[in-house]
């Protein structure tokens, strides 16, 4: 292998992934390295991943944003969480709450063992009462962490993500990166040249264009231009057990002020999401072509619409699954061209985080980077696969028989590592964390309870607790939460204190994002 320093890196392609690598390799990387990205405006990108997850605030702690600019440029909202209509049932639905808990622990056990206990007794409310998000969302409350009050209460760390314009967030980026020294090259990649390794050595573009590099940072969406076209990684196909191939995108007019939640509403064959910014609304249909048809997809979209359709259904196809490698060679593969996880708990845009801290993590000193790459793969599997198996939760625990679709669901065999995740839980309550995967216990006690997962049994523990004692301490963490709800604005009133954008025909030239 050779020695030779790595410093010139290339990201080929834009949009969401190829922006934010750009902007974070800007952020942290001294101006020894030389980054150019490589893009077309003659090519589009997906940007239908509008919704976050709290994790994002790490990134953008990295770049050291100021909220109220980011979230005004982008046209952004706040979001609490997760709204599922007709999942389970037919006129079911339940929140997927953010946050580090939901009540208050108590001794070594966690709130919903208690919880457990006081709903067999009929002593409890449904879930979702007992914490802050879930209950704020559906009426619609929002407010950032407040600093006035005790260090207890739940007003004290409120834990939220973002909605916004995926096109406006890219640009934004962009013009963050351009000021810290990434150089972009507008061109259409015509042939790749490799090294007899295998490697990437350099991208010729159709203008006649060489761009070198020693490490190379595959954006280029589902093509995978690099990752495939060239290297042929290989593709961990998940469709077997999360079947949905196909998806339809759609801007509407807002009709109302903007709920501090995603809205994913399960369809017959499929589901449909809601996504609300400042100047426009988001929807999607995401479907299985195996049990519905496209025009079909298409009318079950435009006739649960809130709003006026602002463009035509913008069809998209995809097959869920991951690279078998997302290192290979000199090649790292980020954003759609790694792997596509369908947007039911928004997490493209945190696989796209996750891979660019693991590079930054794992960033090469030299082309001798073998091992570096095989830690890098593996973290990334276990994050994807993991992630894969919450996802796959949502459709196996369901117990409609109303469409072949469902019954499909719910039927299938799924992982072994799920599959006794469900059976641990449904036997006392009990869940563990997975060493450093994604999504902790809140938001898998949430969705197994909230799909129908109901235990038979709690931890033995409970039992110290006399029953008087559990349902006071129940009932007072569902009255903190009520009264903490009740003191929270509105989600629309935080938005015109704090960020409120220029409508999209007013909006001048950005301004210049405060240097870090």
């Amino acid at each position: 292998m050779s020695e030779e320093a790595i410093r010139n890196i290339v990201i080929l392609g834009g949009g969401t992934a190829g922006w934010m690598t750009a902007a974070a390799l800007s952020a942290v990387l001294p101006r020894s390295y030389s980054v150019q990205l490589v893009e077309s405006e003659l090519i589009g990108t997906v940007g239908v991943g509008e919704g976050t997850i709290p994790q994002i605030h790490l990134f953008n702690k990295l770049l050291r944003l100021d909220e109220a600019d980011f979230v005004r440029r982008t046209q952004g909202t706040f979001k609490l969480g997760v709204q599922f209509n007709d999942w389970r049932q037919l006129g079911d639905t339940y929140v997927h709450g953010f946050g580090p808990s939901l009540g208050p622990g108590l001794g070594l056990l966690p709130f919903h063992q208690y919880w457990i206990k006081a709903r067999q007794a009929g002593k409890a409310k449904e879930l979702g009462a007992y914490g802050l998000a879930s209950a704020a969302a559906p009426q619609g409350k929002f407010m950032t962490s407040a600093s006035d009050v005790p260090a207890n209460s739940p007003l004290a760390s409120i834990s939220y993500a973002y909605h916004f314009d995926a096109g406006l967030y890219a640009g934004y980026l962009r013009e963050y990166a351009e000021q810290r020294g990434v150089h972009r090259v507008e061109g259409i990649v015509r042939e790749v040249r490799q090294h007899p390794s295998g490697d990437i050595h350099g991208v010729v573009l159709e203008s006649g264009e060489v761009i070198n590099g020693d490490l190379f940072i595959d954006c280029s969406g589902f093509r995978g231009l690099l990752i495939e076209e060239t290297l042929k990684t290989g593709y961990v196909d998940y469709s077997r057990w999360l079947p949905c191939n196909r998806a339809l995108a759609v801007p509407t007019e807002n009709t109302g002020p903007p709920t501090p939640y995603t809205r994913a509403s399960a369809r017959r064959a499929g589901w449909q999401w809601r996504i609300p910014l400042q100047h426009r609304t988001g929807n999607g249909h995401v479907y299985c072509s195996d049990f519905i048809s496209d025009d079909e997809a298409t009318a079950v979209l435009l006739a649960n619409l809130d709003g006026k359709p602002l463009q035509e259904p913008r069809p998209l196809r995809f097959l869920t699954g991951r690279r078998r490698k997302f290192w290979n060679k000199n090649v790292v593969a980020i954003g759609l061209s790694s792997g596509f996880l369908e947007p039911l708990e928004a997490t493209s845009i945190y696989s796209i985080q996750s891979g660019i801290a693991r590079l930054m993590a794992l960033l090469p000193q030299t082309a001798d980077y073998s091992v570096l790459a095989e830690r890098y793969n593996s973290q990334m599997a276990f994050d994807f696969d993991r992630i894969r198996d919450f996802l796959i939760l949502h459709y196996k625990a369901t117990e409609r028989t109303d469409a072949p679709f469902w019954n499909c669901c719910r039927e299938m065999s799924i992982p072994t590592e799920l599959q006794e995740v469900i059976d641990l839980f449904r036997d006392s309550g009990r869940f563990f964390r997975n060493g450093e995967e994604m999504f902790a216990e809140m938001s898998w006690v949430q969705v197994l309870i909230g799909q129908g997962v109901m235990p038979r049994g709690y931890h033995p523990l409970v039992n110290q607790l006399a029953d008087q004692e559990l349902w006071r301490f129940v009932d007072g963490v569902g009255e903190t939460v009520a009264r903490c709800v009740e003191a929270m604005p509105l989600h629309q009133a935080f938005i015109d204190r704090h960020c409120a954008a220029v409508p999209p025909h007013r909006m001048q030239a950005p301004a210049r994002p405060e240097l870090a």
